[in-house]
């Protein structure tokens, strides 16, 4: 019998586009050689140009969804991504108490890549509460990451620091923070990664032209899939940047919005190979 490869558990609404969300997550983790397990937060109605409707699953669907996989298989690492409501936060955080040894991975979404709100006030407080001090890593891009650490002031954060973001979402209890900076005003993609101590690193980024659905749980995926394979959180880090930005590299634009990541551009590179040496 062939040993099963690391499972990676993702708690995400689902695309039915395909570019964010559950399949998002699920065509990562298969990608960089984890057994994706899927637990479904909410549906959606959307495609590539943004979120028109959403179906919150009851709680207790949450919980039977996973607690069913977790009595029967052993997970590597969990990733959380849409979460739909105060009441599913709630009974994954008891879910996640209960494997406190598993590295837990949050993309802590708030709105969708048009705006699309999908986590109002008390959502956002339920996962700071709740989640953040059981986070490994969370991935917050820029904006979020100003909106979760600045919750509770009514002041402009637009221009507030990242440096102080990181830090006050360090202090709410996650171990590391990795803040994507593709909304900011820069010429290359600068993202951070922060560590109790503070900056750990800055990784600089060609800025591709376009705009992208999904890749923020691309990238929140690969990171998972690494950590499952054994590397260290800088390893992981360092290796899913690589690997979301190939997928944003070879994107593609199935419909009128925005381009797909190309989560198996390298099958298609190994094709496009074949197909050359036999010609």
């Amino acid at each position: 019998m062939n040993p099963m490869p690391p499972a990676v558990m993702t708690f995400a609404a689902t695309d039915p586009s395909s570019g964010a969300g559950l399949q998002a997550d699920v065509l990562t983790l298969a990608s960089i050689g984890c057994y994706p397990l899927s637990v479904v937060t909410a549906l959606t109605v959307q495609d590539t140009l943004g979120v028109d409707n959403v179906m919150v699953f009851d709680a207790d669907w949450v919980n039977e969804q996973a607690r069913t996989i977790l009595e029967d298989m052993q997970v590597s690492a969990f990733k959380l991504g849409m979460l739909g409501s105060v009441e599913n936060i709630a009974v994954i955080a008891e879910i996640m108490a209960d494997y406190p040894d598993t590295p837990l991975l949050i993309d802590p979404i708030l709105s969708s890549g048009r705006g699309d709100e999908l986590a109002n006030d008390e959502m956002q407080a339920a996962m700071m509460d709740l989640l953040f001090p059981q986070a490994t890593l969370i991935t917050p891009n820029s904006l979020e990451a100003r909106r979760l650490a600045f919750s509770d002031e009514s002041e402009e954060i637009e221009n507030t620091s990242l440096d102080e973001s990181a830090q006050r979402l360090i202090d709410m209890g996650c171990e590391y923070v990795l803040i994507t900076g593709t909304h900011e005003r820069t010429q290359d993609v600068v993202n951070t990664l922060y560590g109790e101590n503070g900056l750990i690193r800055a990784y600089t980024w060609e800025r591709l032209p376009g705009s992208y659905h999904g890749s923020g749980c691309t990238l929140t995926s690969a990171i998972a899939a690494c950590i499952a394979h054994g590397l260290t959180m800088e390893e992981a880090v360092a290796e899913a940047q690589e690997y979301t930005w190939q997928t944003l590299k070879n994107a593609f634009r199935p419909g009128m919005g925005q381009y797909i990541p190309d989560r198996m551009f390298w099958a298609r590179e190994e094709e496009d190979e074949d197909e050359s040496e036999k010609s």
